[in-house]
């Protein structure tokens, strides 16, 4: 059962400046334990306080945002999982320092597949964020092989931190592609997938080495 959008219960779990887009469903929060473990999942990426908080503060509105999604592995791990996860190779991987990027990176699929819009993610997190958020944003209406084709079409024109995110997102899937095949997906679908990685790296390259030798690493895994 779902409560009514406009039951006292579920107002005293909206705190500012969230607001709800999906009525009826119990708000997530970020528990101050999930806040502190995030927070010393990022303390040795060279981050500051300030920095970190900005993330966790993204974090909290991604699971929020998302909190209706899951993952296509056989435990269907909470979404933001994935989020946090591709925040985390930036940091720790990739050695990026930028907190807009690695905000960014939290904020990459918001829009694309929530009811959030651009100028939410800018009121909230800034001009530069939200930029970012936008040149990873595809279009849903396409079917799955034109969104692909549109985003290599476009991508030696994203800026270097959306292109970071990128290459981040993309060797997540590809690692959780590595462990087990998704709950729906073919041969030839995973087969698809990887192609896709493999010339979006390569319209790309040049601008993470080690993003892209994990990259190239994980693809070799997976085609052997």
């Amino acid at each position: 059962m779902t409560k009514n959008s406009d039951s006292s219960e579920e107002q005293k779990v909206l705190p500012p400046p969230y607001k709800s887009i999906y009525p009826g469903m119990p708000e997530y929060d970020t528990t101050k334990m999930e806040k502190e473990n995030i927070a010393e999942k990022f303390e040795n990426s060279f981050l500051e306080s300030n920095d970190i908080s900005k993330i966790i503060k993204a974090i909290d509105f991604a699971a929020r945002r998302h909190r209706n999604q899951r993952r296509k592995d056989s435990t269907q791990t909470p979404y933001v999982n994935h989020l946090t996860g591709v925040a985390f190779i930036l940091t720790n991987e990739a050695n990026i320092t930028d907190t807009a990027t690695i905000v960014a990176a939290v904020l990459h699929d918001v829009v694309e597949h929530t009811k959030t819009t651009i100028d939410e993610v800018r009121e909230m997190f800034g001009d530069e964020v939200a930029h970012i958020v936008n040149e990873c944003t595809l279009d849903n209406d396409k079917k799955r092989k034109a969104k692909f084709m549109g985003q290599l079409e476009r991508a030696n024109k994203l800026s270097k931190k959306a292109k970071l995110v990128e290459l981040a997102d993309k060797l997540y899937n590809l690692r959780d592609i590595e462990r087990a095949t998704p709950v729906g997906w073919s041969s030839h679908h995973v087969k698809d997938y990887v192609q896709f990685a493999k010339d979006l790296l390569s319209i790309i390259r040049g601008i993470n080495d080690p993003l892209e030798v994990a990259l190239d690493d994980i693809i070799n895994k997976i085609v052997k």
